[in-house]
């Protein structure tokens, strides 16, 4: 009786699903960042210039511009610059945790429903994928950041580098990551489309140095996919990672 009064109860005992827990926060983490548009959205709303502000000729990065006046030939004037700001910030956050806290067997497996996410080993060409895909999603993430510290405004090349990162690098990690989820699911394919649409309108805008009737609609052919797509990776691992988890329960459930 003593030895069985030492057993503690199932009833009281709770092991947390450590994998499936930090894979839920990346997830979470990537879908984060959703909320840009609805603070673009905002900050369009309160944009003062002597011209209403237009998603097809004006520049994102015009929405941050710390002061009023002419900038580079454009009347900007934002005087809810820092939501904007702040929302590259949670943005690149976003990005960056969501690749530091999905792990690279868990991204070439969690889009398989046959498959338990992370248990499969990967190797090879699909294993450097993943990698990269995670190591450009994080430098994306870098960039947008950057993009936010250091609006256009300030003087600082810092701005045009971060947007570059954020453009490139998050480009082809979609690429990446959408060849490998091609045969595992649907959404692949969205994904991988997002990836190459933004990496072309980024070659158009080299190309032209952004000299084309609607630079703002070009801008945004390049970061509206990948914020898209990186949503679409994060709602993927968070579908599969919540199905594991309530299977778990049920199957802690059974036992008791």
């Amino acid at each position: 009786m003593t030895a069985a009064a030492n057993v503690p109860s199932r009833d009281i005992i709770y092991i947390p699903a450590l994998p499936s827990t930090r894979f839920l926060a990346g997830a979470l983490a990537l879908l984060s960042v959703l909320q840009y548009f609805v603070a673009e959205a905002a900050v369009i709303g309160a944009w003062a210039g002597q011209e209403p502000y237009s998603r097809r000729t004006g520049y994102i990065s015009d929405l941050g511009a710390v002061t009023c006046g002419v900038f580079d030939g454009r009347d900007v004037c934002s005087p809810a610059h820092v939501l904007m700001n702040a929302s590259f910030v949670v943005q690149g956050i976003g990005m960056m945790v969501g690749a530091v806290l999905l792990g690279t067997a868990l991204l070439c497996t969690v889009a398989r429903p046959s498959v338990q996410p992370a248990l499969v080993s990967a190797r090879g060409i699909t294993r450097a994928a993943a990698v990269s895909a995670r190591v450009l999603t994080a430098a994306a993430g870098a960039g947008t950041v950057l993009v936010g510290l250091v609006p256009e405004d300030v003087g600082s090349p810092w701005h045009v580098v971060g947007a570059i990162m954020f453009f490139a690098a998050g480009a082809v990690a979609l690429v990446l990551l959408g060849w490998v989820w091609l045969r595992q699911t649907p959404l692949g394919w969205p994904i991988l489309v997002c990836g190459l649409v933004s990496l072309g309108a980024l070659v158009t805008g080299g190309v032209t140095g952004m000299e084309v009737a609607e630079p703002g609609t070009l801008e945004r052919f390049m970061g509206y996919p990948i914020t898209i797509g990186t949503a679409a990776v994060g709602l993927v691992v968070a579908q599969r990672t919540g199905e594991q988890r309530a299977a778990v329960k049920r199957g802690r459930a059974a036992v008791r």
